[in-house]
């Protein structure tokens, strides 16, 4: 996304001609578009997007457990604990 804002920002600049981008080539004007294409092709295969997807609706579901969870008057925090030993992340003592 940085990439096409900008992209954006030095097509608006060049089309004005505003500084100094009025005199660069329209090569480097639309360099960043060509890099987000670049950068959106190389995510999708190697999968970061997806991933990404995942991880953002596990996290939700998580917060909607607890937050349920919460509204029924449950303890949140014994399953977190629950949760914490399930992952390894529990006392070790115990």
């Amino acid at each position: 996304m940085p990439f096409v804002a900008v992209g954006a920002l030095l097509l608006a600049l060049k089309l004005l001609e505003v500084g100094p981008v009025a005199a660069w080539s329209w090569l480097w004007v639309l360099a960043p578009f060509g890099l987000a294409v670049a950068w959106w092709v190389y995510a999708d295969a190697t999968g970061v997007t997806q991933r990404r997807a995942i991880k953002r609706m596990e996290d939700r579901k998580v917060a909607r457990r607890e937050r349920d969870i919460e509204a029924l008057g449950m303890s949140v925090r014994g399953d977190r604990r629950k949760r914490d030993r399930a992952e390894g992340k529990g006392r070790s003592g115990r």
